[in-house]
């Protein structure tokens, strides 16, 4: 049993000395925010003084003589109204420290042991450019698909693109307009955006562009069907040198032009859930407090929801083991999701229980929010290409061997921490500079604290002095947050929140910098094994949260 649950039944005892029954997987532990106030604290008694009719510092001191000996506590103290506090021995501290070291899945947890995921994420669209928006989203899913088979799952990575619509009508029409090869993948972008506003703007235009759509769908021009064929492959190709950079890979790719003829079946063969009106298909959602949304259009095209209700339908049926159906998306299509789940519990309710739908805000440049409709976009390969430049400038003096490797690690790391280190749900402001920065909040400061505990524990060995844990050690900061690591991993496994891992690195390596600042942890004496498993631990701790985070761990900085 580890420590935090030996706290939890120790309270689960005092509390039915108390008469209150609770069981010991509600009672709620966090970690105090300054460590002087010990290692973990609990407001339990904050929770229960009402029922008994008490204040809640009298309830906790009633708690605390009721508790007892907790194995692995070394100090236990009531705190403000009443917080309880706990703080961990040495001992037991020493443990999580040499769990570090010998582990190599150090931090793993178990909350979906065995179970079948699938994430889908980035999605972009052929013809379209691959934008620092699918950048975001191709940081967060791959972070927690990592994060769900960091937790003991079978991951399917998935990503759903959009190969036929109005979009790929409207650059396929500014293509030809325009004059560009079909296996110009960077101009793409370009003829999408001509397309878009003649689409809006000019009557003739959206004829022809509806006209092309409409023999996309049928395949019924020879000429058009090779210029798609091209355009497609050529898209496709290019996103995939970018998801190398990333360090992405992907088990399956849905394409709308297979999702499209399941969706129209579901609408037709559901004429209850889906009434014509107006010559098209729709969802009255306002019958369930929503808003109606067209799902097969008037010249009979299935649309998005229709094409999603399809995705859905096609990966249940090729992926029947899965448990969780996780979509990572950008957050300005939340009701359009609330309207498709609703659908989805209608048609198929064993399908729309596995939905799970995890919206991310913008990503911004200090200029403003990007419109790829305006051709106002910063794509995602520019800026890689743009932050790997400004990265070589300052690695020039590394004492890693390969350069131009490094200055492409440290721009993936500078893009994915600026994405990671907050709450998704957020939109960022993608700061250049400081995403480069070595001197903390950054993702190049994470990975040179791990190069540098990697280089002292190197220097270490080859001196003759080994990791060895000294088990009444005095903790310092760095070895307590060592111990927290599993439980942070867990937190946010559970709650799909991969910058709970970034904010916890960033602790982690700021403390270690700070004590390495202030100790000499290679010398003669008796402590110098303790100290080398010290920065042991935090090497591995470091490497394990920057492969969930989706962040190279460079050896040499």
């Amino acid at each position: 049993m580890d420590t935090a649950q030996g706290i939890r039944e120790a309270i689960t005892g005092a509390l039915g000395q108390l008469g209150i029954s609770a069981a010991a997987e509600t009672i709620t532990l966090e970690f105090p925010a300054d460590m002087a106030h010990g290692d973990y604290a609990t407001n339990v008694a904050l929770v229960f003084a009402k029922q008994v009719g008490m204040a809640p510092r009298d309830m906790a001191t009633m708690i605390v003589e009721k508790l007892g000996t907790i194995d692995g506590v070394a100090r236990i103290d009531i705190a403000g109204p009443g917080f309880i506090n706990f703080t961990l021995s040495s001992q037991a501290l020493a443990i999580s420290l040499n769990e570090a070291l010998i582990q190599d899945a150090w931090g793993a947890s178990d909350v979906c042991p065995d179970e079948t995921v699938m994430v889908e994420y980035t999605d972009p669209n052929p013809f379209k450019a691959f934008h620092i928006g699918h950048l975001m989203s191709n940081t967060i899913g791959e972070s927690i698909a990592r994060l769900l088979q960091f937790s003991g799952a079978k991951v399917i990575r998935a990503n759903y693109q959009g190969d036929l619509g109005v979009h790929v009508a409207c650059a396929i029409w500014g293509i030809q307009k325009l004059g560009i090869h079909p296996e110009s993948a960077d101009e793409f972008g370009t003829a999408y955006a001509a397309g878009a506003t003649a689409y809006k703007e000019d009557p003739v235009a959206k004829k022809e562009i509806d006209e092309i759509n409409t023999k996309l769908y049928e395949r019924s021009d020879p000429a058009l069907n090779i210029l798609y064929d091209t355009g497609r492959t050529t898209s496709l190709e290019a996103f995939e040198r970018i998801y190398g950079i990333l360090g992405t890979h992907f088990d399956h790719y849905f394409f709308e032009s297979q999702t499209a003829p399941i969706g129209k079946n579901i609408v037709i063969t559901h004429p209850d859930i889906f009434p014509e009106s107006e010559g098209a298909r729709v969802f009255k959602g306002e019958e369930h407090g929503l808003h109606t949304r067209v799902f097969i259009n008037a010249k009979g095209i299935p649309t998005y929801e229709a094409k999603e209700l399809g995705l859905e339908k096609l990966k249940k049926d090729l992926y029947p083991e899965t448990k969780l159906l996780i979509i990572v998306t950008g957050n300005e299509v939340v009701d359009f999701f609330r309207v498709v789940k609703r659908a989805l519990e209608l048609t198929y309710p064993h399908i729309a229980d596995e939905m799970v739908h995890v919206p991310h805000g913008m990503m911004k440049l200090p200029t403003g929010k990007m419109s790829s409709r305006t051709g106002d976009v910063i794509t995602g390969e520019s800026l890689l290409r743009e932050l790997a430049a400004a990265a070589k400038v300052r690695v020039t003096e590394s004492r890693a061997g390969d350069t131009e490797k490094l200055s492409q690690e440290v721009a993936v790391a500078a893009i994915k921490y600026q994405i990671l280190k907050q709450d998704s749900s957020k939109d960022i402001v993608f700061d250049r500079e400081r995403s480069l920065s070595l001197e903390g909040d950054s993702g190049p400061y994470l990975q040179y604290t791990y190069a540098r505990t990697g280089a002292v524990v190197g220097k270490a060995h080859m001196q003759g002095i080994e990791s060895r844990v000294d088990m009444n050690a005095e903790p310092t900061e760095v070895v307590r947050l060592i111990h927290r690591f599993p439980a942070v991993v867990e937190q946010a496994a559970r709650d799909l929140k991969p910058h709970l891992i970034t904010q916890y690195l960033l602790s982690l390596a700021s403390a270690f910098n700070s004590w390495y600042a202030q100790v000499q942890i290679i010398d003669t004496s008796e402590h110098a094994p303790h100290k080398v498993a010290v920065t042991a631990a935090v090497n591995r701790t470091l490497k394990n949260g920057l492969w969930i985070l989706g962040i190279p761990a460079p050896e040499k900085m």
